[in-house]
């Protein structure tokens, strides 16, 4: 079999199995995966695991970028890119979003399984906090939950990315297990209500003795 780009097979190998097995599945078992006779090629195009990781999160990110300065331009002329809903769209439905545009089917899990490795650090990286749009679409959630007291809003904003990460990986694992039938528009909707919800759900004043 001839691998026209081995490299890209590699990432691609290695976000499915990642996915799918957990961080630390055998490069060899990768390599195998992609095409690869030679057993270090991992080695060979990434240097070791974690370069492995944060090129497939860095081919991504690239895509995603992209896609959310579009949204963001879109929404400024409709005079809605402050609002809170639209904000959250910007950030998950792009994700969704590959499955359709690029077919892939185990971001979400293979971003649900690395957030927690040293080579990430946090789940903000992840969501490509070190992106222009995200870092613009952060600042104005900020500026949209003024409800919520400073600490308050600071641990939801942190907690957002974990939230949406396990929300769509769980979303491609029921449509790969047939749980459920694919409704692109319908099913981001859910997934963007829920994160809403959690952002937006009233702070409960705390109780005597603590019930």
């Amino acid at each position: 079999m001839t691998i026209e780009d081995p490299r890209a097979a590699l990432l691609d190998a290695g976000e499915r199995l990642i996915a799918e097995r957990g961080v630390d599945v055998p490069l060899r078992e990768i390599a195998a995966a992609a095409g690869q006779r030679n057993n270090s090629a991992v080695h060979y195009y990434f240097d070791s695991r974690g370069g492995l990781i944060e090129a497939i999160v860095e081919r991504r990110m690239n895509w995603l970028e992209e896609r959310r300065m579009g949204l963001l331009a879109h929404y400024e002329t409709e005079g809605a890119a402050h609002e809170i809903r639209t904000l959250v769209a910007m950030l998950a439905a792009p994700i969704l979003e590959l499955m359709g545009a690029q077919r892939v089917t185990h971001y979400g899990r293979f971003l649900e399984v690395v957030r927690a490795h040293p080579v990430i650090a946090d789940a903000r990286r992840l969501a490509g906090a070190d992106r222009a749009a995200v870092r613009i679409i952060a600042v104005r959630l900020d500026a949209a939950l003024p409800q919520l007291p400073p600490r308050r809003r600071r641990q939801r904003l942190e907690t957002m990315a974990t939230v949406m990460f396990a929300l769509i990986a769980d979303y491609e694992r029921a449509l790969e297990a047939g749980a459920r039938t694919a409704d692109p528009d319908g099913d981001a909707a859910e997934i963007i209500d829920m994160i809403v919800a959690m952002l937006t759900v009233p702070v409960r004043e705390a109780t005597p003795g603590g019930a």
